[in-house]
């Protein structure tokens, strides 16, 4: 009979080789989860399946993009040509005869390449006039009074902000 405390060297053979084996099966069930989390796509069993959904998935990216910078294109264009800058200067036209008080008003509405146009209004108690004066380029063709040409400054400083 052999003792409690003496082992037979194929049990402790065998107990080795288990713990052996079961590092490895942890290894081995490790590694499958981590190929598993690479792996992408419904039904994606190797490699090549991930590669073939990815480069899917970067060629609608590519199609999303440049459809996307299209439109960023035509939205850019017609904000140049939308009203950037508003400046009103209000008056009175009738200096010292009291007729009317700061009633009367030039406006300038200008787009990022300064043009657009000057609304003017002189008030008075008998009748209202109202002018409209084209701008090219920062400039009018037509003759500008002080408040008109104070509010189309104003609106081009506006610009430059």
């Amino acid at each position: 009979m052999s003792s409690i405390t003496s082992f037979d060297p194929a049990i402790i053979g065998l107990i080795i080789l288990s713990i052996v084996l079961l590092a490895t099966l942890g290894f081995v069930v490790h590694m499958h989860l981590k190929l598993r989390r690479f792996l992408i796509g419904i039904n994606s069993d190797h490699v090549g399946d991930s590669l073939t959904h990815i480069s899917k998935n970067l060629d609608d990216f590519h199609k999303f993009r440049a459809e996307m910078e299209a439109y960023l294109d035509t939205v850019e264009k017609r904000l140049r040509k939308s009203v950037q800058s508003v400046h009103t200067v209000r008056f009175n036209p009738f200096k010292g005869t009291g007729g009317g008080g700061n009633q009367s008003f030039s406006t300038a509405f200008l787009n990022e390449e300064g043009d657009g146009v000057i609304i003017s209004s002189l008030y008075s108690r008998e009748h209202v006039s109202v002018f409209s004066k084209p701008v090219k380029k920062r400039q009018s063709e037509h003759e500008l009074s002080e408040e008109e040409r104070e509010s189309l400054d104003e609106a081009m400083k506006g610009l430059m902000k």
